[in-house]
């Protein structure tokens, strides 16, 4: 299915840097390859929620809330796993258009919004990974946000490299 509930472009670059309430602290990371297939290639295995443990390390497991398995509105539980922290995250799909953008929002303990963008990049496709997180005061709020923001960026570069690494080749 292809569509587009909310825009996500400039999204992620509206959120303040901490939110009234629950005092949370922003952790924004964004990491990109260039594969040498093309953005319809790269979707038929990036569309496979259920298949995204086999390439991000710090998945542990995905189960869905539903039998919706793909679109806006599917919606899934993740075990993730960095370093010594495990936690469970829930996340729904909040944009989705075929071979080009599937946007997520994070309902755990951390919280915010993701969003893959594919776009040709010469004969190939360039896959950028786009994250911004709210971490709550105990879990270290802006120290814990800087400190995550490293380490979180080279394990979703990792991932990049081994998703593009399940790729066919072109």
């Amino acid at each position: 299915p292809s569509a587009r509930r909310e825009p996500h472009d400039g999204a992620l670059g509206r959120v303040a840097s901490s939110r009234a309430g629950g005092r949370r602290f922003v952790a924004s990371i964004n990491v990109e390859v260039t594969v040498a297939q093309s953005p319809q290639g790269v979707w038929e295995e990036l569309r496979h929620i259920e298949r995204h443990v086999n390439w991000m390390h710090d998945a542990q497991s995905i189960d869905f809330d539903s039998d919706q398995r793909e679109g806006v509105g599917t919606s899934f539980r993740c075990v993730t796993k960095v370093g010594p922290f495990t936690t469970l995250d829930a996340m729904t799909i909040t944009t989705w258009v075929d071979k080009a953008v599937m946007g997520v929002e994070h309902r755990g303990i951390v919280r915010g919004r993701g969003i893959f963008t594919l776009s040709p990049r010469g004969t190939g496709t360039s896959i950028a990974w786009r994250e911004t997180l709210f971490f709550p005061w105990w879990m270290g709020g802006p120290a814990g946000a800087f400190l995550a923001s490293p380490v979180l960026r080279a394990l979703w570069k990792k991932n990049l490299r081994s998703f593009a690494q399940t790729l066919p080749p072109a």
